[in-house]
C-alpha cells in the first residue's frame, strides 16, 4: 500500500534516534515499542486481514495512519533534548553554533583539538561579543592523545598602577560602581596571548588558518541571534554611555535587531594584525596604541608597558581521583580546579547514587560541602605567584577527610558557624565556554571571560573590541562580598599586575587513563558548582551527557547563606524537607550556568555532545 513507505520511513527516523541515545536502556524501550506498532502495521495491510469491503477498507487506512502517527510520535518524543548528539571522529560544543561550525571546520581540515579550540576562540570574539572576548582573559585545559597534560593560564592582571584601595571612598567604603564598569573596573587582556601561546607549542596549523574564519565574519558579517538581540537592548543603556561602543554596536543609533546583520571592519583590523604579526599585533603597535588612547580618555590604568610585559602561563594542571576516574583541572589563578576536587573529595565518602538525584539527602550533602569549600576559597585562594596558595594541601584526600567531620548529615550547619580550615603557612556570571575533542582524542577544555556581560562596556575606539570588568574580581575590600556576592580576604587583594581570582572550571575528567568527559560553564560564583553538578549527575546518577547537563541545579557558596536551586527544580515536598533540616531556600532569579560538554563513549568510539538549553549554543560534530 502507499501508506507503508510512510510509515517505514517513521520506522527508520526511530531506529536512528535510538541509535543516537547513549542511554542504552531507553533505546531498547523505544525500540521494542517501533517493533510491536510495526508487528500492528503489518498486520493490517496483510491480505488475510479481516476487513475486506469497500466500506471497512476505510478503517483499514484509518489504523493505518493511527499506527503511522504513533509511531512518528515515539520518534518524536526520542528524540527530545535528553538525547545528546553524537559523532565519530570529532566535535566541538560552544555557546554560539557559527563558532561551533568554525571549529569543526578546523578538525575536518585536520588540525588538531588546540586548532579547532583556538579557531573556536578567535571566532567568538566576533559572534558572541557579550563574553566571547580577546579584550579579556581565560584559562585553557589541555590533554593530549599521548597523555601529557597542561594548562594555559590568560587571565588579566591589574595595571601596574593598580592600587590595594583603590575602589574606595575617603571614609573606606567600597565602590562597587567603579569596579564593575567603566575605565577603572579593566584588567590587562590575556586572551589574545593564550590562545596563540597554546597554538604555537599544541597545535598543527599557522595562524592565517585559524584567524581567517574569525576575520571573515567581523568582515562580511552574520545575522544576529535572538540571545545577543536581547542582551544588546539589556545593555543598551550602558552602551550609550560611551561614544567607541555606540560607534561599534549601534545600528543608526538603536539596538541591533535579531536577523540584522552585524559587520565589525574594525574588528577585522584588529584581527588581521594578530595574524600578521602574532602578539605583537595586539600588545604593541596600532592596537596597543588604540587601547592606552581609550584608557586615557576615560581615566583608566592600562598602559603601553602593561600590555608588552603581559605574558600567558603554562602550568601543570591541578589533578584529582574521584569513584575511579581522574579529574584534570585548572590551577591557580583560577580556583575552580582546586575547589572542585576539594569538593569531590568531600562528596566521595557518601553513597550519592544510593540517596539518589534531587533527593533531600543529596542536596543537603552537597550544600555542606559547598560551604566548606567556598569558606576555603574565601581564605586560601589567589594568584599562587603573590600569595602562597596552599594547592597540595588543599587537593588532599586527608585535608578532606577532617572537613567533612563537619558536616552534619542530618541539619544545615549555620555558616556563621564555618570557618576556613587550618592550614601551616608553609603549605559572572558571563563568561563563556567550549569544549573539543578530535579524532585522535587530543582534548580541550577552554574557559574564557569579561567577566559580566560585555565586560566594562567600553569598545577600544577604533579597534573594535570590548574591554573586560575584572577587577572586581579583586577583593576590592577584604571581607566584602564582589558582584557575584563571593568573599575574599588578603589573598585576593589588589596589587599590581597580579592576577584576580577566578572561578573558571574548564575540566577533563578520564576513565581508564583516557578521556571521558570534557566540561565547563560560564556562571560567576556558580561555574565550580554547576561543573560539580555534571560531573555527579555523569558519574553517580548515570545520565547520559544531555541528561546531566540538562538536569536542575543547586548552589550555596557559604556566604550569603542561602541554598539557591533553580525554577522547579525542587518539589515543594523537597523544599519543605530541606526547610526543616535549616536551610534558607530560595529560588534563584534566572537560571544557573550554561554548561558546554562532551562525553567519549571509548567501547564504540562515539563523541556524544550537549549544549545547556539555558543558553543559545550548538553542538557541531562529524
Amino acid at each position: 500500500m502507499g501508506d507503508a513507505p510512510f510509515l517505514d520511513n517513521c520506522i527508520g527516523i526511530n531506529r536512528t534516534i535510538g541509535r543516537n541515545n547513549a542511554s542504552h536502556e531507553k533505546s531498547n524501550s523505544l525500540a521494542q515499542i517501533t517493533v510491536l506498532l510495526w508487528i500492528g502495521q503489518r498486520l493490517i495491510t496483510k491480505p488475510s486481514f479481516p476487513i475486506t469491503s469497500r466500506k471497512n477498507s476505510m478503517i483499514r487506512s484509518s489504523l493505518m495512519y493511527f499506527f503511522s502517527a504513533i509511531v512518528c510520535l515515539s520518534s518524536f518524543a526520542s528524540s527530545s533534548s535528553k538525547r545528546p548528539v553524537q559523532a565519530k571522529h570529532g566535535m566541538v560544543v560552544s555557546a554560539e553554533k557559527i563558532a561551533s561550525s568554525v571549529g569543526l571546520e578546523i578538525l575536518k581540515e585536520g588540525g588538531n583539538a588546540v586548532d579547532a579550540a583556538v579557531a573556536t576562540g578567535f571566532a567568538l570574539a566576533v559572534t558572541f561579543p557579550q563574553a566571547g572576548n580577546i579584550g579579556g582573559g581565560g584559562y585553557m585545559v589541555i590533554r593530549m592523545a599521548d597523555g601529557r597534560t597542561t594548562s594555559f593560564d590568560y587571565r588579566e592582571q591589574a595595571p601596574a598602577k593598580a592600587t590595594r584601595d583603590m575602589f574606595l571612598d575617603v571614609n573606606g567604603h567600597f565602590l562597587s560602581s567603579k569596579s564593575e564598569q567603566g575605565y577603572l573596573s579593566a584588567g590587562v587582556p590575556g586572551s589574545v596571548a593564550g590562545m596563540l601561546d597554546a597554538l604555537e607549542k599544541y597545535g598543527t596549523m599557522k595562524r592565517d588558518q585559524v584567524l581567517t574564519p574569525a576575520i571573515r565574519l567581523a568582515e562580511k558579517g552574520f545575522p544576529v541571534g535572538a540571545g545577543l538581540a536581547k542582551v544588546m537592548n539589556e545593555k543598551w543603556r550602558e552602551f550609550k554611555l560611551y561614544s567607541s561602543t555606540m560607534k561599534a554596536f549601534a545600528r543608526k543609533g538603536k539596538p541591533y535587531r535579531r536577523g540584522d546583520t552585524l559587520i565589525q571592519k574594525e574588528l577585522a583590523e584588529t584581527l588581521k594584525r594578530i595574524l600578521k604579526d602574532g602578539k605583537d599585533g595586539f600588545y604593541q603597535g596600532k592596537t596597543a596604541e588604540l587601547l592606552v588612547k581609550e584608557m586615557k580618555k576615560g581615566g583608566g590604568l592600562i598602559s603601553q608597558e602593561d600590555l608588552k610585559a603581559y605574558q600567558a602561563l603554562e602550568k601543570p594542571v591541578v589533578e584529582g581521583t574521584y569513584r575511579g576516574c581522574d579529574i584534570i583541572s585548572m590551577g591557580p589563578s583560577s580556583s575552580g580546579g582546586v575547589v572542585l576536587i576539594h569538593l569531590l573529595n568531600l562528596l566521595e565518602r557518601y553513597d550519592i547514587a544510593t540517596s539518589g538525584f534531587g533527593t533531600p539527602r543529596t542536596i543537603s550533602l552537597m550544600a555542606e560541602a559547598m560551604k566548606l569549600a567556598y569558606a576555603d576559597r574565601a581564605e586560601f585562594l589567589g594568584d599562587a605567584g603573590f600569595y602562597p596558595v596552599p594547592v597540595k594541601k588543599l587537593l588532599s584526600k586527608e585535608y578532606a577527610d577532617g572537613r567533612a567531620a563537619l558536616i552534619d548529615t542530618v541539619r544545615a550547619t549555620p555558616s556563621t558557624e564555618i570557618s576556613h580550615g587550618t592550614i601551616p603557612p608553609h603549605e559572572e556570571t558571563e563568561t563563556t565556554h567550549y569544549s573539543v575533542v578530535d579524532k585522535w582524542r587530543n582534548a580541550v577544555s577552554t574557559t574564557t571571560t569579561i567577566n559580566s556581560w560585555f565586560g566594562s562596556g567600553i569598545v577600544v575606539g577604533g579597534a573594535g573590541f570590548f574591554l573586560n570588568n575584572e577587577m572586581d574580581d579583586f577583593s576590592g575590600k577584604p571581607g566584602t562580598p564582589n558582584q557575584y556576592g563571593l568573599l575574599g580576604g588578603e589573598a585576593n587583594s589588589i596589587q599590581p599586575n597580579k592576577r584576580m581570582l577566578s572561578a573558571m572550571t574548564p575540566t577533563i575528567v578520564l576513565k581508564d587513563n583516557q578521556p571521558y568527559l570534557v566540561v565547563g560553564s560560564p556562571g560567576g560564583s556558580t561555574i565550580i558548582t554547576t561543573v560539580l553538578q555534571v560531573v555527579l549527575n555523569v558519574i553517580d546518577h548515570k545520565m547520559n551527557v544531555k541528561e546531566a547537563v540538562d538536569a536542575k541545579r543547586i548552589h550555596h557558596q557559604w556566604y550569603p547563606d542561602t541554598l539557591f536551586f533553580e525554577h522547579k527544580s525542587l518539589s515543594k515536598k523537597v523544599a519543605k524537607s530541606l526547610r526543616k533540616r535549616g536551610y534558607n531556600v530560595a529560588e534563584r532569579t534566572g537560571s544557573q550556568g550554561r554548561v558546554e560538554a562532551i562525553l567519549v563513549d571509548r567501547k564504540n568510539g562515539i563523541l556524544y555532545g550537549a549544549t545547556d538549553p539555558r543558553g543559545h549554543g550548538a553542538v557541531a560534530g562529524y
